[in-house]
């Protein structure tokens, strides 16, 4: 069908019509307005790609810059280990036209960009109190932005429970192997001296004289701790601390000085201490229920520990402190 000049005509300036119109939805060239007022450009989309939904956790090479081009984040920039991606759950959008709207918009592969609000972005998502100096009020951010992966919210939930069934079996393993362990390390270094009610164990090395610290006495005290495998992970002793590797030019290595037997310092610690008089010198062998219990930190779970330690001095109970205080 053949189409008359004056239709071709009428085609071409309907068309410059939906161009211009266009073009005012949009004030930023290359840019389209979304129903929400995000500006959007697609560089490479996939539009029949999987979105991601709320919850989801979404990986994403990522940048922004400011109204002057200044950037002010870039993900290949941010890590020193190399990685050049971030990841985070996906929230409901915190405002109109807002970056986790465009996020909605994506499919894995995708890489496009977004003109957003930066009072908008600062204010409502990141939920600053006031915008920085360095961002103008009623500016705009522009966000590059490549879609690399979407976690499901089940998967995330699924990966989560079964970390946690794995942390649980660990646990367990930890805390039924723990007295295995000691009693060989018991038995490998032919040590004889008997628990206390508690289960610590404290062998003498040398005798202290006088009396010992009570409850509320503070003491000074140069200690070094050990796993049973002989590996220290702390001591106040710096010749020790260089010969381990654990020196840290950040600390002073001299006695500790602390108040004993109201909780500032582990259950092994507070009992073995009372035990020793100025001048002692002994190992406090301590298992994790008076210990550092389930771990946390450098400290695996159901760790038994060695402690040598030499009672420098102590002060006589300051009544207040002798009250109950909570564990450091």
């Amino acid at each position: 069908m053949k189409i008359s000049f004056s239709k071709k005509i009428a085609v071409i300036a309907m068309g410059a019509v939906l161009a211009i119109s266009a073009c005012k939805n949009s004030p930023y060239p290359g840019y389209d307005m979304a129903e929400n007022g995000l500006y959007y450009k697609f560089y490479k989309q996939d539009e029949k790609g999987v979105k991601p939904q709320e919850g989801d956790v979404v990986r994403i090479v990522m940048s922004w810059k400011n109204s002057k081009d200044s950037v002010l984040f870039d993900s290949k920039k941010a890590n020193p280990s190399g990685v050049n991606y971030i990841e985070f759950p996906i929230q409901k959008s915190t405002f109109k036209g807002s970056f986790e709207d465009a996020l909605y918009m994506m499919s894995v592969g995708d890489s496009a960009s977004f003109i957003i609000s930066a009072d908008s972005v600062y204010l409502s998502t990141f939920k600053a109190k006031e915008l920085p100096n360095y961002i103008e009020k009623g500016s705009m951010l522009t966000f590059e932005a490549k879609l690399d992966k979407i976690t499901s919210k089940s998967e995330v939930e699924a990966e989560r429970n079964k970390k946690m069934e794995e942390q649980k079996k660990l646990m367990e393993e930890r805390k039924n192997a723990e007295p295995q362990e000691l009693a060989k390390y018991l038995a490998d270094n032919k040590i004889t001296a008997k628990p206390t009610a508690s289960g610590l164990i404290y062998v003498e090395k040398v005798k202290g004289k006088g009396a010992k610290p009570t409850k509320g006495c503070k003491v000074k005290v140069n200690y070094t701790g050990r796993f049973l495998d002989g590996k220290v992970f702390d001591t106040s002793v710096e010749a020790i601390a260089k010969q381990a590797g654990v020196f840290d030019e950040r600390r002073p290595y001299e006695p500790i000085e602390i108040p004993i037997g109201v909780g500032q310092v582990i259950p092994g610690w507070d009992e073995g201490i009372m035990l020793m008089s100025p001048g002692a010198k002994g190992q406090l062998i301590i298992p994790s229920a008076i210990g550092y219990g389930q771990g946390g930190g450098q400290m695996p779970p159901f760790s038994p520990l060695i402690f040598d330690v030499e009672l420098v001095s102590f002060s006589a109970a300051d009544p207040a402190s002798a009250a109950p205080q909570g564990q450091n």
